[in-house]
């Protein structure tokens, strides 16, 4: 019996062109589900089969799980203290095994047994296939379509097969089967039963590789395409910068009479590329990145990782673009948020910061206007600056002397002071879990106990929106924090 176990796998390892130990897992595979069938219990039986002789033993084995975490499966599962009195040395997620009595191989259905056993060999195919697939390293699939799928293509290239849902074309693209499609590989499931790869033509990613082969320059890193941004079909844009002085960025990417260009824009159904230079210097990049609007003035803001950017009022529309793609593609591609406004926008804008950040130093401080607007004047924007400004810095603002450089020191502190112990007795209802959040400051947790939002929960069933306008945080750190909040829940 044994011989015949060993010829049988041999065979079926050549006749599937995959490794004999695929085979014998599948076997063993086989022979356990087989075993299990001897039981009225759900136990865990594995069999191992030498590979060399053919012989084959069965085991029942039961995990090791924390006594705290109790019996899930009675008959699978063991507690670590019990197992600890058998072997003091065993450790948590190992097996204990039993011998028990094995099946016959000639006993098996001999049905079931050869579904395991071709299942597990077409699998091994597929993963093989795929592998010698993704080895090539190619971040693109150019193949064809083989069939629809509820509205879903599936392309061939090869014996590798990809799908690309309807959402990841193009609007108003149309494949019928058989056209040749190329889209960016966007993600490969080893799990799913179906195609394992998901194709996209939609994603940034896809420009940039398109790119990618029609500039020499970028493989051979004399050029670098930094980010990309699309309204897939209608416009992108893309940020480049080069390595060799030598060479023209733009112009490059464009090519000769927009040969480079143009071969991209056919590929994405005549979507319009704006190509723009990189810069080191946000302000500048975003400058670049609005083209073609002309920016009169920019006012960043670190804190918010945001711009203020003033255009003329004839510039406006130009700027914003239809629909506002223009500012939410240039947004995306030097991932600032920017907020395009007119020149007399953002004097009104400024004058209403200048005046309740007057208001706060006059109100903390206990100044008059004039001491607030020196203070306004010299750069101070926080209770926080004045306080713990190097000293030498203050003492060279004329209109200060020692004496009131020390007071308005010591009053700034104060005043942060006597707001730290409100906080603290805002927040002093809030669960530990909300406080020892990531990201989730003293001053945030005030903000939301005022609005009573005090467990991890409250803070998870939030929208963005909500959260930006309770607590005037920012929308991407609004995001994160939401999605912190919401971790436990999928644990």
């Amino acid at each position: 019996m044994s011989r015949e176990v060993l010829l049988l796998v041999d065979a079926l390892a050549r006749e599937k062109n995959v490794d004999k130990d695929v085979v014998f897992c599948a076997l063993e595979a086989a022979l356990a589900s087989a075993n299990k069938k001897r039981y009225t219990e759900d136990v865990d039986i594995r069999v191992s089969i030498n590979r060399q002789t053919g012989e084959h033993e069965s085991f029942r084995r039961w995990l090791v799980v924390p006594d705290e975490d109790g019996l899930q499966e009675p008959d699978k599962q063991v507690l670590w203290f019990e197992a600890k009195e058998d072997n003091a040395n065993i450790e948590l997620g190992s097996f204990i095994e039993q011998p028990v009595d094995s099946i016959e191989f000639g006993r098996i259905g001999a049905q079931a047994a050869k579904q395991v056993i071709l299942q597990r060999i077409r699998d091994a195919e597929r993963e093989q296939i795929l592998s010698d697939f993704l080895e090539r390293g190619e971040r693109t699939m150019t193949g064809s379509v083989k069939r629809l799928d509820k509205g879903n293509l599936i392309a061939e290239s090869g014996r590798v097969e990809a799908i690309l849902r309807r959402d990841q074309l193009i609007p108003k693209e149309n494949f019928r089967i058989g056209d040749r499609v190329r889209a960016y590989i966007s993600r490969v499931d080893r799990t799913t039963r179906g195609p394992q790869i998901e194709l996209s033509r939609t994603v940034p990613e896809f420009l940039i590789e398109l790119f990618s082969m029609e500039v020499p320059e970028i493989e051979q890193g004399l050029l670098e395409i930094k980010s990309a941004a699309r309204d897939p079909g209608l416009r992108a844009k893309i940020a480049v910068v080069a390595h060799d002085k030598r060479i023209d960025p733009i112009g490059t990417c464009v090519g000769i009479r927009g040969t480079r260009v143009q071969a991209v824009r056919n590929e994405l159904g005549g979507e319009n590329v704006d190509i723009v230079l990189w810069s080191e210097d946000p302000a500048q990049f975003v400058i670049g990145a609005l083209a073609p609007a002309s920016v009169q003035s920019i006012v960043v803001d670190e804190e918010r990782h945001s711009m203020d950017v003033v255009v003329d009022e004839a510039e406006l529309a130009v700027a914003i673009g239809r629909s506002g793609q223009n500012v939410r593609l240039a947004s995306e591609l030097t991932k600032w948020k920017i907020n395009i406004m007119t020149l007399d926008e953002s004097t009104e804008k400024q004058n209403e910061e200048r005046g309740s950040l007057r208001e706060l130093f006059m109100q903390c401080l206990d100044v008059d206007e004039e001491m607030a607007d020196i203070l306004i004047e010299e750069g101070f924007s926080s209770l926080e600056e004045i306080a713990y400004v190097p000293l030498g810095e203050m003492l060279e603002i004329e209109a200060f002397d020692e004496d009131t450089v020390h007071e308005l020191r010591n009053r700034s502190r104060d005043s942060l002071l006597t707001q730290a112990i409100a906080n603290e007795e805002k927040v002093e209802g809030v669960a530990l879990s909300l406080k020892s959040m990531d990201g989730v400051s003293s001053e945030l947790l005030a903000k939301l106990a005022v609005h009573n939002i005090q467990t991890r929960d409250d803070l998870a069933e939030l929208a963005v929106d909500e959260l930006t306008e309770l607590t005037g945080v920012d929308e991407k750190i609004a995001k994160v924090l939401i999605m912190k909040a919401r971790e436990h829940w999928f644990q």
